[in-house]
């Protein structure tokens, strides 16, 4: 054994105790049965699995996936002009990098509970809105799918920004320059030149959005009360209230295993994984 493999040794063993465990124990669980008072116990069985093909959850999974799709689109929209305001800027770059970064410096569970006190029929926004007459009651901003949304859209908005400003940092500026000596108007540059060579930043942020919101559960279960049930909030809830444990492990490696599917597919897609 070559001395630099030695150097491995302490990763994999990491690696071996927090993941591969892990999952075995999650794998071993999804076949197992539910028992009495909760917990699990034999026999082995695919009724965990097959549990997933009630409309009820395949709609649980649909809704998620739809989430998860609008938050990153609008992540995208949002993120992509700040990203390019960001690397065109000279001065203040730095400044603008550590406003993006700033709310990770506290704690995700503080910042989405920031946000019920914003939305609910008393917060900031419903009572500006009765103070200078614009509503005469509450509007409904808070507990609903808009409002896991727009948690969604915040908490993860900077891992679109990052991975977006990263690949504009190093685009070469005489590439714009050429295209405006061939007459190309500053939209048609930034749509025929600036978007196509910032696809793999934009592809990564939207996996870095699309995933985790994909398997979201505080966001839903704090800004949707309890009304929004995606696939996290179905996995807690079963390891937690229903104490079906064997039934949310099957959810959480069949979450896992989709997500797998649709990294490999862009990964192949890429060119960056043989065939």
């Amino acid at each position: 054994m070559k001395l630099r493999s030695w150097f491995l040794v302490p990763a994999w063993f990491w690696l071996a105790a927090l993941f591969a465990a892990p999952f075995a124990i999650i794998l071993s669980y999804s076949f197992l049965s539910r028992g009495v008072y909760g917990g699990i116990e034999l026999p082995w069985t695919w009724e965990s699995y097959t549990r997933l093909f009630d409309p009820l959850y395949l709609g649980i999974f649909l809704h998620s996936a739809i989430l998860a799709a609008g938050a990153t689109l609008l992540c995208l929209l949002l993120a992509f002009p700040a990203a390019l305001f960001i690397s065109r800027t000279r001065r203040h770059k730095y400044l603008y990098l550590q406003l993006v970064m700033l709310p990770f410096w506290t704690s995700f569970l503080v910042r989405t509970y920031a946000w019920l006190f914003l939305l609910r029929d008393t917060g900031l926004i419903n009572t500006a809105l009765q103070a200078v007459g614009i509503t005469h009651s509450p509007l409904p901003l808070l507990y609903n799918n808009g409002a896991v949304l727009l948690g969604l859209v915040y908490g993860y908005l900077p891992f679109m920004v990052l991975p977006i400003y990263a690949t504009l940092e190093r685009l070469d500026p005489t590439l714009l320059e050429a295209a405006a000596d061939l007459g190309a108007r500053p939209w048609a540059a930034l749509f025929r030149v600036v978007v196509p060579l910032s696809r793999p930043g934009i592809a990564a942020g939207c996996i870095l959005v699309f995933i985790p919101c994909l398997g979201a559960y505080l966001t839903p279960d704090l800004l949707g009360g309890g009304r929004i049930v995606l696939v996290g909030n179905l996995v807690q809830n079963q390891f937690t209230t229903s104490r079906d444990w064997p039934f949310g492990s099957a959810v959480s490696l069949v979450l896992m295993a989709l997500v797998t599917l649709a990294l490999w597919r862009y990964l192949r897609r890429q060119g960056e994984i043989l065939v």
